[in-house]
């Protein structure tokens, strides 16, 4: 069984790099989520500027994934395949990036609006969100995974949204999945204890409808059980004393999807 690899200030560090190339790689493809874009140029232009920036797409090939970015529109949760699909007005796009630089990992993931979405959709995006930052309070030394996931899924249950179960966080760094899971439900006090040195990646997977999901034939893809839509940000944390220390960003995100406001 696999064991918990711990990492010290430099490897963080490094980890920090490619969790902002992550970051900045999300904030291009904002540039470009609009109704008619096929999702297949979201992926492109995400490995175009990952390449040029250094680092290799860390999903590209991984278990024979064959994309650079897992695009999953309104009822997919997870692992969706960029495609000749074009995006259309009033949908929700989870889009999953992750990186390789320096030998180290980063992964985040952010569920993106495209044109006007309907006041279920926001509320979904809004809570998600929440729920991620939720988690993130509970990464400290000292706590459990099991804090983490009580956290999100108290806060998304109590607006009536459904956690995915089948599907969890994990530790990231050295490799794209490490030990330990920290899934998005749980019991305060149980699961593995966080201390020093993890880095964990939390990924709130949270459904507008009933918590239970598909697999589809392609072996990747992951939808809702009714249809309804999903949401699913992540961010890539440092486990640190009192507060833990986020990796990677947003901030590329909200700078280009304020300035599409003003426009």
């Amino acid at each position: 069984m696999s064991k918990i690899i711990f990492k010290t200030a430099e490897e963080i560090e490094l980890i920090r790099q490619s969790a902002q190339l992550v970051a900045k790689s999300l904030g291009e493809i904002a540039k470009i989520i609009k109704p008619g874009v096929k999702t297949i140029k979201l992926d492109k232009l995400a490995e175009a500027y990952i390449r040029d920036n250094g680092g290799v797409p860390a999903f590209l090939n991984f278990h024979g994934f064959p994309y650079s970015l897992c695009i999953s529109p309104n009822d997919q949760v997870v692992h969706g395949f960029p495609g000749q699909q074009e995006l259309k007005d009033g949908d929700i796009i989870s889009v999953d990036c992750g990186v390789v630089l320096n030998g180290f990992y980063g992964d985040s993931a952010y569920t993106f609006a495209v044109g006007e979405v309907s006041e279920e959709a926001k509320t979904l995006l809004r809570v998600t969100q929440e729920c991620l930052a939720k988690g993130i309070e509970k990464a400290v030394v000292g706590m459990r995974t099991g804090d983490i996931g009580f956290a999100v899924q108290e806060h998304a249950e109590k607006h009536g949204f459904g956690v995915v179960k089948e599907l969890v966080g994990h530790g990231v760094g050295v490799k794209l999945h490490e030990k330990p899971e920290v899934p998005n439900y749980g019991k305060r006090g149980s699961g593995a204890k966080l201390e020093e040195g993890m880095v964990i990646a939390i990924e709130p997977m949270i459904n507008a409808g009933k918590a239970g999901v598909k697999f589809w034939k392609d072996g990747w893809t992951v939808s809702t059980v009714d249809g309804k839509p999903s949401a699913h940000f992540e961010h890539t944390v440092a486990v640190r004393k009192g507060k833990a220390e986020i990796l990677s960003s947003f901030e590329f995100v909200e700078e280009v999807l304020a300035k599409n406001k003003n426009i």
